[in-house]
């Protein structure tokens, strides 16, 4: 059996869904294999180009395959212009082919990932309808949360598949809002059955998978470390930019905060190292520091602050490019990630029909 699991749009949720969904299965079939056969999450592992969705899936489930037949096709910087000039479509299908048959040796069940909405890659003519149809998979479309929107572009990404001959065997939507869950949960499982489609799981919200670690913001915005490096797992969920008066500063201090400001603030610098005591509020919690412009506080501040359990980064770039960097920041799951690991396992075991889905898989390969 198979699965190609794809989206209705970037950050919905769909490598985190496919996470869950693969620990799902293996329980039930142990023997089960993973591949992405297009990535353009590209980082360089030996000599190979590889997706990091695939070494994500590698590391967390050693699954033991060879990592560039889990990810036959990265795309690097340059490759669609490349291909626009010299692509040949059929030597990517036949190394897709290959990989797969590779790492499908002797599975039971194969896990096949795709990249965003159904026509990414269009360009260089491997989108994921035309991938699914070439490994004859059916397929799972992850959505967001709401009622309108998803319906909407379901239909859209369905269209796409339907124009491949591939048989979409239902939808889940993710990223539901705690407050609407259940109206949302209600209706939107009405409007789907009205068009013939079933859901298979809807997800409530989890602050913690959209809420970027430490580490990641400082392999991100490439910044030096000046202390807590112990501390780097630690998730922020909320930024304050350091703009305002220290005494205003302390009603925003409040829950996972990461704390942008320039490095001469050395006023709301103290704010942020008073506030890491427990003793003082404990609600007030600033999990990180970005010190921007490249400039360092007073070596008595900067003693202070080496003193203190807080991560603390420099940037060169100033506050406001900084913030941007750390706004625009797309949360990926890593595998040292293992609290948001364990809690996507939960969360897809709780929510997402997994009986159901292998007895539509059995259907389908009937038919």
């Amino acid at each position: 059996m198979k699965i190609y699991v794809s989206a209705t749009r970037q950050n919905y949720g769909k490598t985190t869904v496919a996470l869950g969904l693969l620990n799902s299965i293996k329980e039930l079939y142990p023997n089960t294999g993973y591949i992405k056969p297009v990535g353009q999450q590209v980082i360089i592992i030996g000599s190979h180009q590889v997706d990091k969705d695939a070494s994500l899936m590698n590391e967390v489930f050693n699954i033991g395959d060879s990592l560039p037949d889990m990810s036959p096709v990265a795309i690097p910087r340059g490759f669609t212009r490349d291909y626009i000039l010299h692509g040949d479509v059929n030597k990517l299908k036949q190394k897709i082919i290959k990989s797969y048959k590779r790492a499908s040796k002797g599975k039971d069940f194969m896990l096949i990932e795709g990249t965003g909405h159904a026509g990414v890659g269009s360009i260089f003519d491997l989108s994921n309808a035309a991938v699914a149809q070439v490994l004859k998979a059916p397929v799972i479309i992850v959505t967001c949360g709401g009622i309108g929107r998803p319906i909407d572009e379901v239909m859209l990404n369905k269209a796409v598949f339907d124009s491949y001959d591939v048989n979409v065997i239902g939808v889940i939507i993710n990223k539901v809002k705690q407050v609407k869950y259940k109206d949302i949960n209600k209706y939107v499982r009405l409007g789907f059955k009205k068009k013939g489609i079933d859901v298979l799981g809807v997800l409530p919200f989890h602050p913690m998978l959209s809420s970027p670690s430490i580490k990641q913001l400082l392999e991100d915005i490439k910044g030096e470390l000046l202390c807590g490096q112990e501390y780097l797992d630690q998730n922020v969920s909320k930024i304050i930019v350091g703009a305002m008066p220290p005494h205003t500063a302390l009603n925003y201090l409040k829950g996972d905060v990461l704390l942008i400001t320039p490095g001469n603030r050395e006023d709301l610098i103290l704010t942020a190292l008073v506030c890491s005591s427990q003793e003082i509020d404990e609600h007030l919690d600033v999990k990180g520091i970005i010190l921007t412009g490249g400039v360092l506080p007073h070596k008595t501040i900067l003693s202070l602050v080496k003193g203190s359990n807080i991560p603390t980064i420099l940037v060169k770039d100033d506050t406001f490019t900084t913030a941007q960097k750390v706004t625009n920041l797309l949360v990926k799951i890593r595998p040292a990630d293992i609290e948001k690991i364990t809690a996507v396992k939960e969360l897809i075991k709780k929510y997402v029909d997994i009986d159901y889905i292998i007895r539509k898989l059995r259907m389908s390969e009937n038919n």
